[in-house]
């Protein structure tokens, strides 16, 4: 059980929280906890935003009737959480990574982007969103120190266009990204280096023993939430 210590509005339809609870099992960015919620079947998947010793944050998007009720709860409130789940990014490939997100695929890179400074590499990071009411941890990314750039689709904010559109002219060695698949298909036709997808899938269980959230690869079937939600770009079937 985890208890809520922050549940807050940042920007339209996103709501970030804060956790308190156990951490053990967190081992990479990019993982993803499993929330239980009064009413309903299926647990909701959230990707971890950011965490220490005693806290997990997460941001999230109101898009359904789970997350709706999820903005409703209140500070003080418990939730039941699994912890830790599947497999992160890893960082040990580049020295001058570049890190893409689009909409709710920003959260799990603002660890990975932390850890990579970290190991004293220097991170470019690319934030796409629709518009400028969507725009969230755009502040908290460049307060870490590196090169942020945000795209906006109607221009409100940033560069116009998408997440592409800002990659021209960008130096990297490697890419991490976490976003929808039309962002995703957008950049493989643009990158030319090696790289790692945090995919967004539908889940059952969570933890691989449904088989719900099976994808084909280069290398057979994976679950995304037990063998993913990363991939590497060399194995995915596109």
């Amino acid at each position: 059980m985890y208890k809520i210590t922050l549940n807050t509005k940042i920007a339209k339809d996103v709501y970030k929280m804060i956790l308190e609870g156990d951490t053990s099992e967190i081992t990479a960015p990019g993982q993803f906890i499993n929330i239980k919620l009064d009413g309903f079947f299926l647990r909701r998947p959230i990707s971890i935003c950011d965490y220490d010793k005693n806290s997990i944050t997460i941001i999230y998007k109101v898009v359904g009737e789970g997350t709706e009720y999820m903005s409703t709860l209140s500070e003080g409130g418990e939730l039941d959480c699994l912890a830790g789940l599947g497999n992160g990014y890893d960082i040990t490939e580049s020295a001058k990574p570049l890190v893409i997100g689009g909409g709710v695929g920003v959260p799990p890179l603002y660890t990975l982007t932390k850890e990579l400074i970290a190991k004293g590499k220097k991170p470019t990071v690319i934030l796409g969103f629709n518009t400028k009411d969507e725009v969230f941890y755009y502040d908290e990314f460049k307060a870490l120190g590196c090169d942020t750039l945000v795209t906006t689709v109607d221009g409100s904010f940033g560069v116009k266009g998408f997440v592409s559109d800002a990659m021209k002219g960008v130096e990297y060695d490697y890419f991490y990204t976490c976003g929808p698949m039309p962002m995703f298909k957008a950049i493989e036709s643009t990158v030319n280096t090696s790289g790692q997808y945090s995919f967004e899938e539908r889940m059952g269980c969570g933890f691989g023993a449904c088989m719900g959230c099976s994808c084909k690869t280069k290398d057979g079937y994976k679950r995304i939430c037990k063998d993913g939600p990363v991939l590497r770009r060399e194995e995915i079937v596109w």
